[in-house]
């Protein structure tokens, strides 16, 4: 399929991975959390049938977790630096950065997403419409466009507040998107997401192994 994949990450760096995590489990737990679910979303998107793979990162990836793990798995992405002031204003900049087919966002805290939910997602973009999957909390996991501009609706959008995917459809809708709703998945912000998520993912994935090392 025509679609490029983009995977929004922030470096696993212990101390400023997953914070609310650390807060819980520490510093250095919370980042080889973080590091597990990015690569199992890796290792997803990879398998999935995807045109293009890019990885737009922000952080100090040198002092990340497993960061020899990752840089085996970046190998199949291109890798773009995030730019921009803001969360999202670096969302639109990784949009333009990956256009030039329809693109389907995808951040790091869903390692329970499958390369079949991500050819659905995909095939769901490319057949016309854009995709959105909202999140249990109320923000969203995935986000596909058919035309990168569209990205800009994120501008207006509060992030990380329980409205976010609501809001995130109004703002896209506004500017004449056609929204078709993906499944809804959990997200991984605190302690107590973290068993409910793993219960979701293969038995030999990375993200359901640290959470059983570390709960």
């Amino acid at each position: 399929m025509n679609v490029t994949a983009l995977v929004v990450a922030k470096a696993p760096v212990p101390g400023l991975a997953k914070t609310r995590l650390a807060a819980t489990l520490g510093d250095a737990a919370a980042a080889d959390i973080a590091a597990a679910a990015l690569l199992d979303t890796l290792d997803a998107v990879a398998a999935a049938e995807f045109s293009a793979r890019i990885i737009a990162l922000t952080g100090d990836f040198a002092q990340a977790s497993r960061r020899e793990e990752l840089q085996a798995a970046f190998a199949s992405y291109t890798v773009v630096e995030q730019r921009g002031d803001g969360f999202a204003e670096r969302l639109v900049h990784a949009h333009a950065d990956a256009a030039g087919a329809p693109v389907f966002q995808i951040g790091m805290d869903t390692p329970q997403v499958t390369p079949a939910l991500l050819d659905f997602s995909a095939a769901a973009l490319s057949g016309g419409g854009s995709v959105l999957g909202m999140a249990e909390d109320g923000g969203w996991w995935g986000l596909g466009l058919t035309d990168s501009e569209l990205a800009r609706a994120l501008l207006d959008v509060p992030m990380s507040t329980p409205d976010t995917g609501a809001k995130t459809r109004a703002a896209l809708e506004a500017l004449g998107a056609e929204i078709r709703l993906l499944p809804v998945l959990r997200d991984v912000d605190h302690a107590e997401d973290l068993q409910p998520v793993a219960e979701k993912c293969a038995s030999g994935s990375r993200f359901r192994r640290a959470v059983q090392r570390y709960i």
